[in-house]
């Protein structure tokens, strides 16, 4: 299928948002670049003469094409084995798309990409291009074929059903890689030193932990609530064993990193990226704690990682 140069370069200028917004739509990298191919054909088969504005017309197609993708993508996760975590992204991926707002930060952390799953795919779209995107109402009711009414009430129950204030926290701020270091070295320690109350020290009290294993690591299948509870979880993750560096093949090593615009601690294992640990910070405490440890939602990450500056380990150990 043959595009003209100059249709294909509307098109790549457009290639990045359309990117953004899909993984914001859906939570995965991999349906995400799907959803941008399937918007090119669409675009490469259509009569291109008489599109007026190039970007509104490929933001309507992709978007529809991801709300057709999320009605099936729940029924597929009713069947998902444990908790389902959104797929991470390092700091400098071009899916996460522009981060000068706390807005446009807030709509990459793993803890509100988490609560999205929760809403109606209409009400996810219309926060998504509102929230992230500014689109206002008019174009929005345009791509998704609705009013303008109709899209002002799908926002207020997004918001609503979100609890958007309980979200609000130091992860809207910018996460540059020296602060992310500081708060990840200090949640090290506690983990992995042997004072427990510094360890509950650094966590709210309501705080969660969620973690994704799919069935194929282990991992806790429900949240863990409560500071003392995650506190004995982690002091039992981190504690080095034999059967952990056999299970891995080999010793790990924990890096500082930022992840969704949120502090994060990167486990690898030789050029293998096996976890990742995104913490949530509020008011000077982790409040929330994502681990993602599925390998089927590592590889995205894992392939930046192979080519990104590292720098020195926080810890090699097991």
């Amino acid at each position: 299928m043959s595009v003209p140069p100059e249709d294909l370069d509307r098109f790549e200028a457009a290639r990045s948002h359309l990117g953004a917004v899909a993984y914001r739509l859906l939570g995965s990298a991999g349906d995400a670049e799907d959803a941008v191919q399937e918007t090119y054909l669409r675009w490469a088969a259509e009569r291109r003469d008489d599109i007026e504005v190039p970007r509104a017309w490929l933001t309507r197609v992709l978007t529809n094409l991801c709300l057709d993708q999320l009605s099936s993508a729940r029924a597929r996760r009713e069947d998902y084995v444990g908790q389902w975590l959104p797929e991470p992204l390092l700091d400098g991926d071009p899916l996460l798309g522009p981060a000068e707002t706390t807005e446009q930060r807030d709509s990459v952390s793993l803890a509100l990409l988490g609560l999205l799953e929760d809403l109606a795919p209409q009400e996810r779209a219309v926060f998504v291009l509102k929230e992230a995107f500014t689109y206002p109402h008019a174009e929005i009711a345009e791509i998704l074929g609705t009013t303008v009414a109709g899209s002002q009430q799908a926002l207020a129950r997004a918001k609503k059903r979100l609890h958007r204030g309980e979200l609000e926290g130091e992860h809207g701020a910018s996460t540059d890689p020296e602060s992310a270091r500081e708060l990840v070295e200090a949640f090290l320690e506690a983990a992995t030193g042997g004072d427990f109350d510094q360890l509950i020290g650094l966590l709210s009290e309501n705080a969660v932990s969620i973690a994704d294993g799919g069935g194929k690591v282990p991992a806790a299948r429900r949240p863990i609530l409560g500071a003392p509870a995650i506190a004995k979880l982690l002091r039992g993750a981190f504690r080095p064993t034999l059967a952990k560096r056999n299970f891995l093949g080999g010793p790990l090593e924990l890096y500082a990193d930022v992840v969704n615009a949120s502090p994060a601690l990167i486990a690898a294992s030789g050029e293998r990226l096996v976890g990742i640990i995104v913490l949530n910070q509020v008011d000077g405490l982790i409040r929330d704690i994502r681990i993602q440890a599925n390998p089927a939602k590592l590889g995205r990450a894992s392939e930046r990682w192979e080519t990104a500056h590292r720098g020195e380990p926080l810890s090699s150990a097991w």
